[in-house]
């Protein structure tokens, strides 16, 4: 038996989604799973509410790293590309720092997976209010990416119901019902929404590939450690994209 391999997530105090999406695919292939997490007060307005979060970020890195990691994740969307181009950097440059581990923040991560579909033209959910889907357009477009479609889910948007408590039934009929036809990728944003589970049946009914939050920093960290694909069930770049780039 070879050496157990860890992951360090530094995540939002509130996340519910991150730990159990990263245990689900990396936990049962013999990856152990850290996480640290970080005061997200609610009490706050936006941008100060991330900014605060974010201040702890290097401690968060730290003291996870001090169990000797392989990798460290920003697992946050919102948090990695709300400052734009070069925040999103400076974050994995600042984690590698404090954790002695190559890090991957979310964000980027998408993009990466994105790119590695050749992908131009884009529909988007998110489960987000509008502040955040004004903040993810521009950084999409910065990117290269044409941003055919950008919807926020109106319940999770609007406070109705909690993203990681929304029926993944209603995730795939609004998934589904705003992808473009002529979009290359569907692109599910957020760490903190029920996506993961529901990407291969997205697939199939959009006729294309999906890309989320979770799943693209997943693919990323799987590259880090080595590990060999296919992976099963969590959609094509987990399938068909994992063993082709060496670690």
């Amino acid at each position: 038996m070879g050496r157990l391999q860890r992951v360090g997530l530094a995540l939002l105090s509130n996340d519910a989604m991150s730990e159990p999406d990263f245990q689900r695919v990396l936990g049962v292939r013999g990856v152990a799973i850290h996480g640290a997490r970080m005061w997200y007060d609610t009490a706050l307005p936006q941008p100060q509410r991330l900014d605060r979060t974010n201040e702890e970020l290097a401690t968060a890195s730290r003291y996870v790293g001090s169990v000797g990691l392989d990798a460290i994740v920003y697992s946050c969307t919102t948090g990695s590309f709300y400052r734009g181009i070069g925040w999103d950097k400076e974050m994995e440059r600042m984690m590698e720092e404090a954790s002695g581990a190559p890090a991957f923040a979310t964000s980027p991560s998408v993009v990466e997976a994105l790119n590695e579909f050749g992908a131009k033209k884009l529909s988007v959910v998110t489960p987000y209010p509008e502040w955040n889907n004004r903040l993810l357009l521009p950084y999409l477009e910065a990117n290269g990416f044409e941003v055919l479609s950008l919807d926020g889910h109106p319940k999770t948007g609007s406070g109705q119901v909690r993203t990681p408590e929304q029926d993944p039934e209603e995730i795939i009929e609004f998934a589904v019902g705003r992808c473009r036809p002529d979009a290359d990728v569907l692109l599910c944003s957020c760490t903190d929404w029920g996506t993961l589970e529901v990407v291969e049946r997205l697939e199939e009914l959009a006729g294309k590939p999906v890309v989320s939050a979770n799943q693209a920093t997943i693919w990323l960290v799987a590259r880090q450690l080595g590990l060999e694909g296919p992976i099963d069930g969590f959609g094509s770049l987990l399938r068909d994209h994992l063993a082709m780039v060496p670690a």
